[in-house]
């Protein structure tokens, strides 16, 4: 028999074994056969201390009502182990019912109490993987009998595995639940438990403090083999703060369910040593492996579910951690079920003892392969977009809310022949990069107007001359916007730098052409003016010839008479200085200009031009008016610039009219444009321009023997003034008109 069997006498004081037991427990027997008799003292010098009395006592309580002996026991062997035993017996009877005696087997049981002990831990270590996931569990036989709740499901209601049963032993659920929503979880627990569906609800829980908080309950039938449904697994959720989040933005949405913020994790866990002991059902779902699949013949993780290119780092990182007993985050691909891989990230934290001891790991995995997907998208983007700035044909800069440049284009390196952090060292890289590179005659113009635009946020635009890497200062046009976030705040500058130096030399060039156009013009209009000119003169110098003969035949009367002698002396001065302000218009008016600029009232600029081409006018029977508004102020001009401007348009007006019947007048108005500028205007009763949009060209005319240049030369002296010059047609006639700042105005 693969046991060791005994019996003993109806009254039980005599008690045999067989001689295996004596071989068993190293004792002798008293002589040879198969079974030999076992006094009370060596029953207890081979059975553990411990279970002695209760050995002795269930015997009496076997003798005494005569049922069969059974109980578990420690006997020695004969090398002082102590092994587990099921001690078993019976009672047998002879014909008449009598008691004959006492027959059993001891039986070694030391494995299956090993086996059971292991068990028993292994339930423990569930237990407290179980009582360490941050959610209240709970399950319920199939008809919805309570049978389980965890200890963070008691921490967090306050109820009781018996506080939610009643008595019927069925699920008391308005305990923990707001009034409110009870009938309806009730009803809808009872309708999944009917089709079998998951149950999944949100309501209000109560906690220990007698609060209710927004909780999402979901919970799942677990099946035999057959499919039926033996128990119902649930856990529940504190989802408050989503929840309230939630109600703040969607105060619409407030009774249809909420959707948890966190997607639900993969949970696993190992021993202090790293042995996988646990990955629940979520992990298996998603990446289609087991416990078993992750743990290898050695009993420690495979690391099956990690991307190969990934999988010895990993390997590295968790080992590290488990040696070390410090927590650790790690993002790698993770297997999905489909054989694909999904970037996850995964966080790895020690469960300790009362001593600090590392008593179990626990891991979450989180999803995270849309993030990364976008981050690397944005990533991409970002080089896109530097490559883009990198390669445009302008320098680039960027700079903080209060202006130090944090980023250069290659373009502004390499004009400027350095990198931005050779000026780490610098109080201020804004003040530094100007003070190398800014045209000292432009430094503190840009100074000020960078602070004005720092301070106020205004966009910064202007023009100065910068220092290349060579030495040589060249032309550019400097640009700043600020970048704004959603509640107007500025967080960046960003600067673009365009060299201008061609453009700006052009620009020179083309205005000292312009100049010698104009004098040329001004010498050209000589010859028309000269019988003008002659006109203006003689006149005052036969009035001085006939006034001079007039004095002397005074002077030889006899006698003299010397008092009308000495009033044609007085108008021979009148007339000789009224020559002289026609030569001294004329010399003014064809000297070279050295752009001088002076404030002048404008109502005699126009009456000094109106007074040199007045004989013209006449001769050609037109009519000047001139209307000034009241109040227009002084204006900064080049005056002799200005009356050439004004001589042009008139004398234009009085040429259009020429062929004209009727009264022919030219009207010069003045008058303000709010209170920065002054508009003149000079209009005609001719035929109107026919070609408008060419009029200002460079040798367009409409005239026979026109050159072309006297309006384009015109359009050059109002905008080196500040100002503009247009043309508009009327319904009789057209209108010449340019304006002209109040304040001066230069270009930088």
């Amino acid at each position: 028999m693969p046991a060791y069997t005994w019996s003993a006498s109806p009254d039980g004081h005599e008690t045999y074994v067989s001689a295996g037991t004596f071989t068993y427990a190293g004792l002798q027997p008293a002589g040879g056969g198969l079974f030999h008799l076992l006094d009370n003292a060596a029953w207890r010098r081979i059975i553990h201390p411990d279970d002695y009395k209760s050995l002795m006592d269930k015997r009496r309580e076997s003798l005494a009502l005569g049922i069969p002996f059974d109980t578990e026991l420690r006997i020695r062997r004969h090398d002082g182990v102590y092994r587990w035993f099921r001690l078993f017996g019976s009672l047998s009877r002879d014909e008449r019912g009598k008691l004959a005696g006492w027959y059993g087997t001891m039986i070694d049981i030391e494995e299956r109490k090993i086996a059971e002990e292991a068990l028993q831990r292994n339930e423990q270590q569930l237990q407290q993987l179980i009582d360490a996931v941050p959610a209240a569990i709970w399950s319920t036989a199939s008809d919805g009998t309570p049978t389980y709740v965890n200890k963070r499901f008691m921490q967090m209601t306050g109820a009781t595995l018996q506080d939610i049963t009643a008595l019927d032993g069925s699920l008391r659920l308005d305990i923990v639940l707001h009034p409110d929503d009870a009938n309806g979880a009730i009803a809808a627990f009872k309708r999944a438990r009917e089709i079998g569906e998951p149950y999944v609800r949100r309501y209000l829980q109560i906690r220990a403090n007698g609060t209710y908080h927004w909780t999402e309950t979901r919970a799942e039938p677990l099946r035999d083999q057959s499919g039926v449904i033996i128990n119902w697994y649930g856990q529940s959720i504190d989802i408050h703060d989503q929840v309230i989040a939630r109600q703040a933005l969607e105060q619409r949405e407030r009774q249809l369910k909420l959707l948890v913020d966190a997607v639900p994790a993969m949970i696993w866990s190992t021993t202090p040593e790293g042995q996988p002991a646990f990955v629940n059902k979520r992990f298996m779902d998603v990446t289609g492996t087991t416990l078993e699949d992750a743990t290898g013949p050695d009993g420690m993780p495979t690391f099956c579910t990690i991307h190969p290119d990934y999988r010895a780092d990993a390997r590295s990182g968790f080992m590290d951690a488990f040696a070390t007993g410090v927590p650790c985050m790690m993002r790698y691909p993770q297997l999905r079920n489909d054989g694909s891989y999904r970037w996850s990230e995964v966080r790895v934290e020690p469960s300790r003892g009362e001593n600090n001891e590392v008593l179990q790991w626990y891991a979450v995995c989180v999803d995270i392969h849309d993030q990364v997907q976008v981050h690397e998208a944005l990533l991409q983007s970002e080089r896109s977009l530097r490559q883009l700035v990198e390669t445009l044909p302008a320098m680039i800069d960027c700079a903080t809310p209060d202006g130090e440049p944090i980023y250069r284009s290659k373009q502004l390196r390499e004009f400027l022949g350095y990198d931005l952090e050779a000026l780490d060292g610098e109080p201020s890289r804004l003040d530094a990069t100007l003070d190398a590179g800014v045209h000292p005659a432009d430094l503190q113009g840009v100074k000020d107007r960078y602070a004005h635009s720092l301070a106020t946020g205004e966009p910064y635009a202007r023009r100065h001359r910068l220092r290349r890497f060579d030495g040589e200062y060249r032309w550019v046009e400097t640009r700043a916007g600020p970048m704004r976030d959603a509640a107007g705040a500025i967080v960046q500058w960003n600067v673009i730098c365009l060299d201008i130096d061609g453009e700006m030399r052009a620009q020179e060039e083309l205005r000292q052409a312009q100049e010698k156009l104009a004098r040329a013009s001004q010498a050209a209009s000589l010859a028309e003016l000269s019988a003008s000119i002659a006109h203006e003169v003689n006149q005052p110098l036969a009035a001085i010839v006939a006034n001079s003969h007039a004095c002397q035949r005074w002077l030889t009367a006899s006698p003299p008479n010397i008092e009308r002698a000495h009033r044609t002396v007085e108008r021979v001065i009148r007339d000789a200085n009224g020559a002289a302000d026609v030569v001294s218009r004329i010399r003014a008016l064809f000297r070279q200009s050295g752009e001088k600029r002076n404030m002048s009232e404008l109502r005699h600029v126009i009456a000094e031009v109106c007074d040199l081409i007045a004989e013209e006018a006449a001769r050609r029977h037109t009519r000047i008016a001139i209307d000034v508004e009241a109040g227009v102020p002084p204006v900064a001009i080049d005056r002799v610039q200005i009356q050439q401007v004004l001589t042009n348009l008139i004398r234009n007006g009085i040429d259009a009219m020429d062929t004209a019947t009727g009264d022919k007048v030219v009207h010069v108005h003045v008058s303000c444009q709010g209170d920065d500028a002054v508009e003149v205007s000079v209009s005609d009763l001719g035929p109107g321009v026919e070609f408008p949009e060419k009029v200002f060209n460079p040798f367009f005319s409409t005239k026979e023997q026109g050159m072309g240049m006297g309006l384009s030369i015109c359009r050059s002296i109002i905008d080196a003034h500040g100002g503009n010059l247009w043309v508009e047609n009327k319904s009789q006639g057209a209108t010449f008109a340019f304006s002209l700042p109040v304040r001066s105005r230069t270009f930088a």
